[in-house]
């Protein structure tokens, strides 16, 4: 995999500037973001996923352009195959894990009504354990249920990268550890590209292959 972002962003609020100006490139499948809070780490991720647009600049992903302001190219964040992961998984609560997971299928490619029929479906509910929770709704479920949940959804449309956002802040400091530990082992297996943004060492530690560290809108160099 080869990402490559070069990006500007000017953002105000009241009387306060912040500037965005993020530089990096790596053949890396796991690749990391790591800086305290309010740097612009989740700013440039949601760049990569085309949640935001920069205001010059350019983001490639395997040779395929993904924004380039200068040739008036933005493509749309459904037609980026990127999965985010957002903080608070955002799963649908009215929603069982199985039509949880269902949804990250392509409209028209999935039966909410009988969600653990579909192969793709019923693939991811046997690789993270949840057959057991399929008709269970996010509420009734653990925290790193939730979690397993939410990659499940996001790997299921086989997206070319997965962007997760602080994916352990929500979790207690034991489930943190073996949900890293899980993650590292999953994408292992299954050699799925991961761009991360944290502020914790040991996600850096564990999970960070390439690792890029953010302060004040910027790629801190060495």
């Amino acid at each position: 995999m080869s990402v490559a972002v070069h990006i500007r962003k000017e953002l105000r609020a009241d009387d306060r500037t912040f500037r965005l100006s993020i530089d990096f490139v790596s053949d890396s499948d796991r690749i990391v973001l790591y800086g305290p809070s309010g740097a612009g780490k989740s700013l440039t991720l949601k760049a990569v996923a085309g949640l935001m647009t920069p205001d010059e600049g350019r983001i490639t992903l395997n040779q395929r352009t993904l924004f380039d302001a200068a040739h008036g190219v933005n493509v749309r964040p459904q037609q980026r195959n990127v999965a985010y992961l957002f903080q608070d998984y955002a799963l649908f609560p009215h929603l069982t894990v199985a039509q949880n997971i269902a949804f990250g299928l392509q409209r028209g490619c999935f039966n909410l009504r009988r969600p653990a029929s579909h192969p793709s479906v019923a693939r991811w509910l046997e690789a993270f354990g949840l057959e057991g929770t399929a008709a269970s709704y996010p509420s009734q479920i653990s925290g790193g249920q939730r979690q397993r949940v939410a990659l499940a959804r996001a790997l299921v449309a086989q997206p070319d990268i997965l962007l997760l956002d602080e994916p352990f802040s929500a979790l207690d400091l034991s489930l943190r550890e073996r949900m890293r530990h899980e993650l590292s082992e999953l994408q292992q297996q299954l050699r799925v590209p991961m761009l991360i943004i944290t502020h914790d060492p040991a996600d850096v530690e564990v999970l960070g292959d390439a690792v890029f560290e953010v302060r004040d809108g910027m790629i801190s160099r060495p």
